[in-house]
């Protein structure tokens, strides 16, 4: 007899259910199903056929009044009717029956007050492994009506034009049901940030402001914050061996302190090296997940070999790092940092930001989307911008978030930093990716303070304040005029840039002057 959870999805008849096994239980389901393979250094490495990034254009929320009126309708957010939704879930479970399944009872939020339980389904014992060391794995007593379930069927195709949809991937959140159905992908990043997603629209509700950032804190108890979107640097710049990690990805901020979503790192693997990243590299272990990394004759992964994808990944438990903080919890910030991948190679590598420079930079969320990481892109890095360091999960409108963020900086006076952790010398192809420890040189700064009281200069094009000397980096480094060789070219492209800066601020405000239910949050 299946479970009651099964059978209030339609799995009437799974062929074994598989529930909240261990780390090596579901590692030996992985390997003897043909799942995946153990590497060299113990993890297992497994390959996610054609998607080897995030279908965010396959996203769906589902329309029903509860919730209608909350939702940030348009390209982030598509709606679909319940009946596709609940169509697609009969489609899905009938495709899962007989087959063997594995569950994962997690929680997303480190801080009891706020915890959301999560139930994650899946053929894939990898996809369980993955779950298991991205969520918290503490269990929340007493909430089974706030779970939220998370079924997946990597291998089923959605019928696009009987449902409406745009492809035969799907990732459906429906929020009044509390559900999340991914189909027709094999990524599991996919998984964890549909319950990213799923916070975006929960927290707020409660007060609560959830972040697209890493954070750590230093042994004073000064907590960081890193913003950013994928390849900016999250994961590598609070990985610092002489500061805590609190989390790499997702937290959120209350009246008095931070919390970790996840339980869980999830850092790309491109050009990895021991001596750059000491603390990722050795926490590649037996129970990470490797993703679409090649592997050598002997199973030892190519760190610098791309060509199944830049995107390539490992989700390892918090722990796995050395000076993760157990709890998954820390004060309030006492530094926020925004990163920027600027593939034009025109941003200063680190400024002081204004507090209207910082809703400025929030609400424009500028990097460079590097290859991979979403299905679609080429070889070449593509400038975009991202409201929030986090368009593509923002359920919300983005001046929920932004406002939250405006009234803590004005409330506690957090100073905010831009760093560039993008091109230095020329745009991508001519310059050269800025030096990761002088990037570490840079944030030590900020956050021990030799940076409040330092000689600035202000950047012509961009008005922004930028040090004049910071230890540990060549002062050429620092005014990203001077590391150019043609100065005439430097200034042509750093002026575009603040011209795509300006279009896109116009845009945002225009979006968000527009009339607003009678039922948004905020």
């Amino acid at each position: 007899m299946a479970p009651q959870y099964l059978l209030d999805l339609g799995i009437e008849q799974p062929n074994k259910v598989y529930a909240n096994l261990s780390p090596a239980e579901l590692v030996e389901e992985a390997v003897k199903r043909g799942q995946g393979i153990l590497a060299a250094n113990g993890a297992i490495s497994v390959d996610t056929g054609e998607h080897t990034g995030r279908s965010p254009r396959d996203k769906y929320v589902v329309r029903r009044p509860a919730t209608e009126g909350n939702i940030w309708w348009g390209k982030v957010n598509a709606g679909v009717t319940p009946d596709v939704a609940d169509r697609l879930l009969a489609l899905m479970a009938e495709h899962l029956r007989g087959q063997d399944l594995f569950v994962v009872d997690a929680t997303a939020g480190a801080d009891p007050d706020y915890a959301l339980p999560v139930r994650v389904i899946t053929p894939y014992a990898w996809q369980g492994l993955f779950a298991r060391n991205l969520f918290r794995r503490e269990q929340t007593t007493g909430k089974d009506e706030e779970r939220f379930t998370v079924l997946v069927a990597p291998k089923f195709h959605a019928p696009a034009e009987e449902l409406g949809l745009k492809s035969s991937t799907a990732v459906v959140l429906d929020f009044e049901k509390r559900l999340v159905l991914i189909c027709g992908t094999e990524y599991a990043g996919e998984i964890k940030k549909s319950i990213f997603t799923v916070m975006n629209y929960e927290m707020p509700l409660r007060g609560v402001l959830p972040m697209h950032c890493s954070a750590n804190v230093g042994q004073d108890g000064d907590v960081a914050l890193f913003f950013g979107l994928s390849g900016t640097g999250k994961t590598s710049l609070s990985a610092d061996p002489e500061r805590g990690l609190i989390g790499d990805d997702e937290h959120v901020w209350t009246d008095d302190a931070t919390f970790n979503v996840e339980g869980g790192c999830y850092a790309k693997c491109i050009k990895l090296s021991e001596e750059k990243e000491p603390d990722i590299y050795h926490a590649i272990k037996f129970g990470s997940v490797l993703e679409n990394l090649v592997l050598d004759a002997k199973r030892y992964p190519d760190y610098n070999d791309g060509s199944k994808t830049e995107n390539t990944r490992v989700a390892y438990p918090l722990d796995y790092i050395a000076n993760a903080v157990p709890g998954g919890r820390g004060a309030a910030p006492s530094a926020v940092i925004f990163l920027t991948a600027d593939a034009f190679g025109v941003l200063p590598p680190i400024s002081m930001l204004t507090p209207e420079q910082a809703m400025y930079h929030f609400l424009n969320g500028y990097t460079a989307k590097l290859a991979g990481t979403e299905k679609g892109l080429g070889k070449e890095p593509e400038a975009t911008f991202s409201s929030c360091f986090g368009q593509p999960f923002l359920p919300l409108a983005p001046e929920v978030y932004a406002n939250m963020l405006a009234q803590k900086l004005e409330k506690t006076g957090v100073p905010v930093y831009l760093v560039n952790t993008g091109w230095s010398g020329g745009p991508y192809g001519v310059g050269e990716r800025m030096d990761i420890r002088y990037t570490r040189a840079m944030v030590r700064a900020a956050l021990n303070g030799s940076l409040k009281d330092a000689d600035t200069f202000v950047d012509p094009v961009f008005g922004l304040r930028i040090p004049c000397e910071v230890a540990g980096v060549p002062n050429g480094v620092l005014n990203p005029r001077d590391t150019w060789t043609d100065k005439n070219e430097y200034d042509v492209q750093a002026r575009a840039l603040a011209q795509r800066f300006e279009r896109n601020h116009n845009a945002i405000r225009g979006v968000l002057a527009e009339p607003k239910p009678e039922t948004a949050p905020v």
